[in-house]
């Protein structure tokens, strides 16, 4: 290995060709790493960090708090309806490929065991995720998701002896 402070050499790693090869990686690493240091982020301290993985919507009104007659806000409740639909369906695959890789690794005779905790957390977002989205049929919308959300709270108010 090759200490990167002072330019020395590790102990174990003397060949005649590490020296020329970090000189040659320097060479190359210098310029960038001297137009980042004293041009980029002087220039950034003062700005907000910004982080490109995703764009990030505005949170636009539910179905519920809109007008009658209000097309564009009905419009824009369903496409943040079918955003949130799209994100929480992936959340499901990611934890449906962690209970898979868990099984993987650990084999046949120990995955009950050792990926307990990891199907537990499976099966609470998938009832999550079904509660929310289960039955509305492939052509859903945010009136659908609301007209489901509605009844499941009435009849969780009329059944609430059963349930607890």
């Amino acid at each position: 290995m090759i200490d990167d402070e002072e330019g020395t050499v590790i102990k174990g790693y003397h060949g005649p060709g590490t020296k020329f090869v970090y000189k040659v990686l320097h060479g190359f690493d210098f310029p960038a790493k001297w137009f980042r240091e004293t041009i980029v982020e002087p220039r950034q301290q003062n700005c907000e960090k910004i982080y490109y993985y995703h764009r990030r919507y505005k949170r636009v009104p539910t179905i519920d708090k809109c007008e009658l007659n209000d097309m564009v806000c009905w419009f824009e409740a369903n496409a943040q309806f079918k955003r949130d639909r799209q994100v929480e369906t992936e959340i499901v695959r990611i934890f449906k490929s962690r209970l898979r890789e868990c099984r993987v690794y650990h084999g046949y005779a120990d995955r009950d065991e050792r990926c307990k905790e990891i199907d537990a957390q499976y099966h609470d977002v998938l009832t999550k995720w079904f509660v929310k989205y289960g039955d509305l049929g492939p052509y859903n919308n945010v009136i659908g998701a609301y007209m489901k959300q509605k009844h499941r709270l009435i009849w969780e108010r009329r059944n609430e002896k059963t349930m607890y």
